[in-house]
């Protein structure tokens, strides 16, 4: 089958539109410049492409300069050559197939492509009354915003909220180990530098060379409960730990009724391709929860390999488990006696009045350094102060056991 040919645009025409497509770019988080707009309309005049595939690699080659560009620019070379106004009344329907099923989770990169199109939007393309009180309502309270639980935000809130995540400041905890370092004095004495650079001298003069152990970043293991209950908490954490692995080194599991390791899928630079990755590698998002039976094959399969170097572990769950408790007691006492530190973040735990009265929650209690809650963006940025201090006081969980 012949190839979609491309339409006939005069060349100020399609100056214009190429023009138009680098600034699309440009909102979504490339960075295109003027110069790159210069050689993108030069390389089109000079191929004299007239194929919809020869335009877009063309495009590509100039505009794509790494690699988790491409998503982006897949998504929105195919959304700019249709119509923005069928765009608009798209982006306002709800996304179910045929036969009614939810419809397949966007592309990576889609969210940002949309809103990028629309920036500029004539009035009557703009999102209808009842969506501009709402994106009115999302920016009018920042403290408000702030205080907000996830699971009451709606769809401009929780793009703005994931904004916010992405600029979030994080405290660096250092751990000494045993490896060593060059170093100015007081320190160590390095005898072998001392020797080698006594050398350049005759030996006639030797300067003490000095070392110390060197000091790096905590390592992080996250454990994120996916189940239904937990599905909006779960996305945003994951653009959490994605902003904490610029950091750190992270190493994050996902579990409902199965452990899956998708420290790999997280490390992309983009965090929707790296979301979308975890989706697409996890088999039992928004299903049942096995919290026992997911830290058991934690604690037999990974735990001796990413707990080394004195790594702390963020639990995220609401701690409603199904099986057994007792298992779920002696599970969590091993991972905790692993570890140096275990705090279980539960988005229950910012609702008044909350006591810990479910089994599960109070079999995993007594094993946790810090019990904090992880519902807003208030408590996300106090989490990120905990990481690089001591333990508060007003996390201790024996405080809500002694109430109890």
């Amino acid at each position: 089958m012949a190839a979609p040919q491309m339409p006939q645009e005069s060349g100020m025409h399609l100056a214009d539109n190429v023009v138009h497509f680098a600034r699309i770019l440009r909102r979504a988080g490339m960075a295109v410049g003027p110069a790159a707009v210069v050689d993108a309309i030069r390389a089109v005049e000079t191929a004299g492409v007239t194929r919809r595939d020869d335009f877009f690699w063309t495009l590509h080659a100039v505009f794509v300069t790494r690699r988790e560009q491409m998503p982006v620019f897949d998504e929105a070379f195919e959304l700019f050559w249709r119509s923005r106004k069928s765009l608009a009344q798209m982006l306002q329907m709800p996304v179910v197939d045929s036969d009614g099923s939810a419809a397949a989770p966007p592309r990576a990169g889609s969210r940002r492509v949309a809103e990028a199109l629309l920036a500029g939007a004539e009035p009557d393309m703009r999102p209808r009354p009842e969506r501009e009180a709402s994106l009115h309502l999302a920016a009018s309270g920042e403290e408000v915003l702030k205080r907000r639980d996830f699971a009451q935000m709606d769809a401009a809130e929780i793009a703005e909220a994931e904004r916010r995540i992405a600029r979030l400041v994080l405290s660096e905890e250092l751990i000494v180990t045993r490896r060593l370092r060059s170093s100015p004095p007081p320190g160590m004495v390095d005898l072998r530098r001392t020797l080698r650079s006594g050398l350049r001298t005759g030996g006639d003069m030797l300067l003490l060379q000095h070392r110390r152990r060197r000091a790096v970043p905590a390592p992080v293991v996250v454990l994120c409960d996916i189940s239904g209950s937990m599905g909006q908490y779960t996305r945003l954490f994951l653009h959490f730990i994605h902003a904490l692995g610029r950091t750190r080194r992270v190493s994050a599991f996902l579990f409902g009724t199965r452990l899956t390791n998708v420290t790999r899928e997280l490390r992309r630079r983009d965090v929707d391709e790296a979301l979308a990755a975890c989706s697409a590698a996890v088999p039992d998002w928004s299903g049942g929860t096995r919290i026992g039976t997911a830290i058991y094959e934690f604690n037999r399969l990974w735990s001796r390999r990413v707990l080394g170097q004195g790594a702390m572990v963020l639990l995220l769950s609401d701690g409603l488990e199904r099986d057994g408790e007792e298992r779920l007691a002696a599970e969590m006492d091993r991972l905790h006696r692993s570890c140096r530190r275990l705090i279980w973040l539960n988005p229950l735990l910012g609702y008044d009045g909350f006591q810990p009265r479910a089994r599960g929650i109070r079999a995993m209690l007594p094993h946790v350094d810090e019990f904090r809650p992880i519902h807003s963006l208030e408590s996300m940025a106090e989490l990120c102060g905990a990481l690089g201090g001591e333990p508060a006081r007003t996390a201790d969980p024996r405080r809500l056991l002694r109430a109890a």
